[in-house]
């Protein structure tokens, strides 16, 4: 199947409040356009030095997510355009995307990171840390980032089971956090969790953004 008929397929299997991060690691510009051409317009990159050789080449009004590990001296090279950064698992990081949109006259739209997985390989806050950061006075300082949601990763694991308890207390923990920090927040709304892999599971479970590749450009070359 072609990559437009990939999407035209996922978008009609999922529920239309789930939005769909088609992540073109590895993938070529060329690819990304064909994805654009059907309709797409949300794509994620996990490394900052493919997003910014794909941004110049491809059209003004695809959005563009971090999704990947980000570190804080590789912000200024994105925060003029990035939609959304998806990894957020430090307040060093948060203080230095704020620091960066202010430069760029905008706030950008972030997610922070949830550490869910049984991997120490893994990135993120506990839901205590999470708290605390949140109650801060230097979280409160910070004005051009806004908080749209929390993001995770499952264990990679063939075990589906333990895949879906991860996601649901992702969900879980969303839920305390929005009650406790972001009740009246209409941004804070947004769990992004699931992969080519697994993306029903954490729809189930409460996702409203997928981060799919694979099933939507086939196998990555490495």
């Amino acid at each position: 199947m072609s990559i437009s008929e990939n999407i035209s397929r996922l978008k009609a299997e999922i529920p239309g409040h789930v939005s769909i991060i088609a992540v073109s690691k590895r993938k070529s510009a060329e690819d990304v356009m064909q994805a654009y051409v059907a309709g797409h317009r949300i794509f994620g990159e996990n490394r900052v030095q493919e997003l910014i050789e794909k941004q110049p080449l491809l059209p003004e009004d695809l959005k563009w997510h971090m999704i990947g590990h980000l570190q804080t001296n590789k912000v200024k090279f994105i925060a003029g355009f990035v939609d959304m950064i998806h990894s957020v698992d430090s307040i060093k990081l948060l203080r230095t995307i704020d620091k960066e949109a202010l430069k760029n006259k905008r706030t950008i739209p972030v997610l922070l990171q949830v550490f869910i997985a049984d991997e120490e390989t893994k990135f993120g806050f506990s839901e205590e840390e999470l708290n605390n950061l949140l109650q801060s006075e230097e979280f409160a300082a910070l004005k051009n980032v806004r908080i749209d949601g929390l993001m995770g990763m499952a264990t990679y694991t063939p075990d589906m089971e333990q895949v879906r308890s991860e996601f649901r207390y992702l969900r879980e923990v969303f839920k305390r956090i929005k009650n406790a920090c972001f009740a009246a927040s209409d941004n804070f709304r947004h769990i992004s969790m699931g992969m080519s892999g697994d993306y029903e599971i954490a729809i189930d479970e409460g996702s409203t953004m997928i981060r799919v590749g694979t099933i939507i450009f086939g196998a990555r070359n490495y």
